[in-house]
């Protein structure tokens, strides 16, 4: 298995991330020499959210149509409530959520990320946590919902809030360099 330093991760978001879910997790992965590119619809600047205040705006790397799912190891969801609720009506945002996913490769969303993956119809059957908020939609798409600071399940990796984003992280990065297989 490679070692974060040999990975590349992906991170999909628009206009209205939750900030701290976005800044965080690639801060950290850059930190430990992980290569982390950010992908968008458009590359222009994205408006960051800090809870319902404007925040940061970073630049894509690149355009949703410009992502080729083998050159990454991971693929990261911040949430936000605009941000996820903007690219769930994205069809390309949805159908690469459900290519990393049937790939096997780690996908890890947090918070109302976790409504891509209930648009990419991946979770039936899956144990996954997120906001509140969208638990019912989770369960509605056939999901196992649990209440804890991060949920793994294959290569599913889901989390509730900001607060659970060390766990998010830690729990990503183990599944990027020595894979993922473990129920929550």
């Amino acid at each position: 298995m490679p070692t974060i330093d040999q990975t590349r991760i992906l991170i999909i978001a628009t206009d209205g991330f939750e900030q701290s879910e976005l800044f965080e997790p690639r801060d950290q992965l850059i930190g430990a020499r992980a290569a982390v590119e950010l992908a968008s619809p458009e590359k222009k600047p994205i408006q960051g959210m800090k809870h319902d205040e404007k925040g940061a705006t970073i630049t894509p790397d690149l355009t949703l149509d410009d992502v080729r799912i083998e050159d990454y190891d991971g693929l990261i969801l911040p949430g936000g409530v605009a941000n996820p609720d903007t690219l769930r009506t994205n069809g390309k945002a949805v159908d690469l959520v459900r290519a990393f996913v049937r790939s096997g490769k780690p996908v890890a969303a947090i918070c109302h990320g976790p409504w891509l993956l209930v648009e990419a119809d991946v979770v039936s059957g899956r144990t996954v946590t997120s906001w509140p908020s969208i638990r019912t939609d989770l369960s509605n798409a056939g999901a196992k919902v649990v209440d804890q600071e991060v949920a793994i399940d294959g290569n599913l990796i889901t989390s509730r809030k900001p607060a659970d984003i060390p766990a998010f992280v830690s729990a990503f990065r183990k599944a990027v360099t020595e894979g993922v297989t473990a129920a929550a």
